[in-house]
């Protein structure tokens, strides 16, 4: 007859031997994957904080501890200078350029430059996607090769055509100029959103096609309200990379009341001619453009990464 050993939960027997415990170890892969994963965020955060350091440092104290991590005679000066709170005394004082920057004039341009054009495109991007994965017409699948070629083109090639165009139009240094050439055709929206509406179902269409409703119907009052989630994620994607865009609004934005703020960063680069560049102030002026495009993404961060997963299931 066997006599089976009942291991109690303090790490013995039921006839009170003492049973060693398993040490746990972490298996050799995932304390791989977690490095991995803690030195990609140390490298992605790292450069924020070194923005918010240098806003947050004092400009001569900049050249004289450039390798500290704490922000080298902590001011707020550098903040001071981009809302212009400073003179331009004061500010040449403190290490500036004496630039001026109108930070309300630029920001309201961003917002209407970022704003029209996400309206614009989602808008297009929509009809088209709509088109692609609803409506059965001849040479569709065809039209749509070749649309996605058009994702292998990059976008800097396309900057001097679209030049040439917009000045032979006559809209330089106009937000008509700033948003038609990137607005009416974007083959990685229409695709974004042709994939999610080929995953919805069609009998609530074909019902409403039964009772006698058009394609405009069915499209305004049934699949562009079930694909409202990809429609947000979309535009919120597209106001980003409007709001971040610079090389554009530098060929057509000269004038100061079409130039969006990244563009209108470029005045901290100017420096002194007796002193050094207002790299606080540049950074100042950095952080006060990317904050609300951070803050966009944190609250709607997973929202979008949901949405890009499922549309690219089909």
């Amino acid at each position: 007859m066997t006599t089976t050993a009942v291991i109690a939960p303090e790490g013995r027997t039921s006839k009170g031997a003492v049973v060693p415990r398993r040490s746990r170890r972490l298996p050799v892969g995932r304390a791989v994957a977690w490095a991995y994963i803690i030195g990609f965020l140390l490298v992605t955060i790292f450069p924020f904080y070194w923005i918010l350091r240098t806003a947050l440092s004092d400009n001569y104290a900049l050249s004289t501890d450039p390798t500290s991590m704490l922000p080298p005679g902590f001011s707020f000066n550098a903040f001071e200078r981009v809302f212009g709170l400073t003179s331009q005394t004061e500010a040449i004082a403190q290490g500036g350029s004496g630039a001026s920057l109108d930070i309300p004039l630029f920001l309201r341009n961003s917002v209407i430059y970022a704003g029209l054009l996400t309206v614009t495109v989602v808008t297009c991007s929509a009809f088209a996607a709509y088109a692609f994965a609803r409506l059965q017409w001849r040479g569709r699948n065809v039209v749509f090769s070749l649309l996605l070629s058009g994702l292998m083109v990059p976008g800097i090639l396309m900057l001097l055509p679209n030049f040439v165009l917009i000045n032979d139009l006559g809209l330089i240094n106009t937000f008509a100029g700033l948003v038609l050439p990137g607005a009416l055709f974007s083959a990685f929206n229409i695709f974004f959103l042709r994939q999610f509406m080929l995953g919805l179902s069609t009998e609530v269409e074909e019902a409403a096609l039964i009772d006698g409703a058009g394609p405009l119907k069915i499209m305004f009052r049934i699949t562009f309200p079930m694909t409202s989630g990809p429609l947000v994620t979309l535009s919120i994607l597209t106001f980003i990379g409007a709001w971040n865009d610079y090389f554009w609004p530098l060929l057509v934005a000269n004038d100061p009341q079409v130039r969006p703020l990244t563009l209108a960063l470029g005045v901290f680069q100017q420096a002194n001619p007796e002193e050094h560049p207002d790299f606080a102030g540049l950074m100042a002026a950095t952080l006060v453009a990317a904050v609300p495009m951070l803050l966009l993404f944190v609250a709607f961060g997973k929202r979008i990464v949901n949405s890009i997963g499922f549309s690219g299931i089909k």
